[in-house]
């Protein structure tokens, strides 16, 4: 049995059920959202388990409420097979009025056409990530952002990664399965789950089956135009080459099934109170929840990586934004971006919901891309209206270099290897 290495989630879990009476753990395929909710679960439904699945479905549709029977807090895995078990929950926890007794996992969002009730005040929601670079002990977690928050200057940190591990570590993904193999079958983690997930995974979400070949393609020119804010239309001319007739609407509808699946993690805009009036772009900017899954699409490897840049950039990125969007949620933030109509943007804007923020630029690292990443930083923090979102918590800028350290303009440098929440 392999040893099971701590989440950021476990606290995070830990203490929404001190608050709530059920928690919905959601999040893509095989990223450990068992596995974390069984380390505190008392008991467990399985509904996927193929011995009891059908009848355990047939109990739910009737008496629901004999499902739930079992020592609290009880894990319903996979709970979106049975959907009247929601209400069922949400009727007990107003019946009892107790906190600590329902974990749910699921792995898809439900379908529209099951009507439920919200469970609003009752079932509290919590996405799940696969797991970040701390998480998978790739980082030394020698510079927390919890701290960059409070207001401590000092940091140091040396990453033990070369350049050559970052490559790796991107195509390998944060997937909990790829640690207990070998580095070679490691990075095929990704792919195995990219081919269930066009085999089969995307035709269970409502339904209705999708052409592989044009998902492939859509997936593609997602990997391939990950991390900017790629239209439907910039999708649907990347993918004309090997199919004319594929509409924005049916990109449109792949990429909403991919959402439903947690396979899609985009990242919203920063729209902040600025001293002057500034266009800023709005739209999203395409992530996927992993970065392996990019890699997988694009067919590439670590060593391929290496030997294109500018893909490798990107990919970084991706890795980088997974992290702090973990590290982010352990702070109670969230994670966008800013990109005006001068082109003055950064990376990630991490957002507390006390009104902190920082800003932060990702870059591979060298010297020249890293005094062009501080020039932004200071840029923007002179241009965001003080007044109304308050002094950035602090300007950082990510690299995949060796040493974490404070320049002596204030800005941090920090290798990703070296971070944490």
């Amino acid at each position: 049995m392999n040893k099971y290495l701590p989440r950021i989630y476990d606290d995070i879990l830990k203490e929404k059920l001190k608050l709530y009476g059920a928690i919905l753990i959601s999040g893509p395929k095989w990223c450990g959202k068992s596995t974390t909710a069984n380390q505190i679960a008392k008991s467990t439904l399985e509904l996927q388990n193929p011995r009891t699945k059908q009848n355990n479905i047939e109990i739910a549709k009737s008496r629901p409420d004999l499902l739930l029977e079992g020592e609290k807090p009880r894990l319903i895995d996979e709970w979106q097979d049975a959907p009247a078990i929601w209400d069922a929950i949400r009727y007990d926890i107003d019946h009892t009025g107790l906190k600590n007794q329902y974990i749910l996992t699921g792995s898809v969002t439900p379908r529209e056409d099951k009507p439920m009730h919200t469970g609003t005040g009752r079932i509290i929601r919590m996405l799940m990530r696969t797991m970040s670079l701390y998480e998978s002990q790739d980082s030394t977690g020698d510079v927390s952002l919890k701290d960059l928050f409070e207001n401590i200057k000092d940091i140091k940190g040396i990453s033990n990664k070369e350049f050559e591990d970052i490559a790796y570590l991107c195509a390998r993904g944060g997937w909990p399965g790829s640690l207990s193999v070998s580095k070679s079958r490691s990075i095929t983690i990704a792919r195995d789950y990219l081919e269930s997930l066009i085999a089969n995974d995307i035709n269970t979400v409502d339904d209705i089956n999708r052409n592989p070949n044009r998902l492939r393609s859509v997936l593609r020119s997602l990997a391939r135009n990950i991390c900017t804010p790629a239209t439907l239309t910039t999708i649907k001319e990347d993918t004309s080459y090997n199919d004319s007739k594929i509409s924005e609407k049916t990109i449109a509808d792949y990429i909403n099934a991919l959402s439903k699946l947690y396979v899609i993690d985009d990242i919203e805009a920063w729209c902040p109170k600025l001293r002057s009036k500034t266009d800023i772009r709005t739209s999203s900017k395409r992530c996927f929840i992993d970065p392996s899954i990019a890699v997988a699409a694009l067919r590439a490897t670590d060593k391929d990586l290496l030997k294109d840049f500018k893909t490798f950039g990107l990919i970084f990125e991706s890795l980088c934004l997974r992290d702090l969007k973990i590290y982010a949620q352990a702070l109670d933030g969230d994670v966008f971006y800013y990109h005006d109509k001068n082109d003055l943007e950064s990376d990630a804007i991490i957002h507390l919901k006390d009104g902190r923020w920082g800003a932060v630029e990702i870059k591979l690292g060298s010297e020249e891309a890293i005094e062009k990443a501080a020039d932004n930083l200071k840029k923007l923090a002179s241009i965001v209206d003080a007044k109304e979102m308050n002094e950035p918590s602090f300007l950082m800028i990510i690299t995949a270099g060796k040493y974490a350290y404070r320049r002596d303009d204030g800005i941090y440098v920090v290798p990703i290897t070296t971070l944490k929440n």
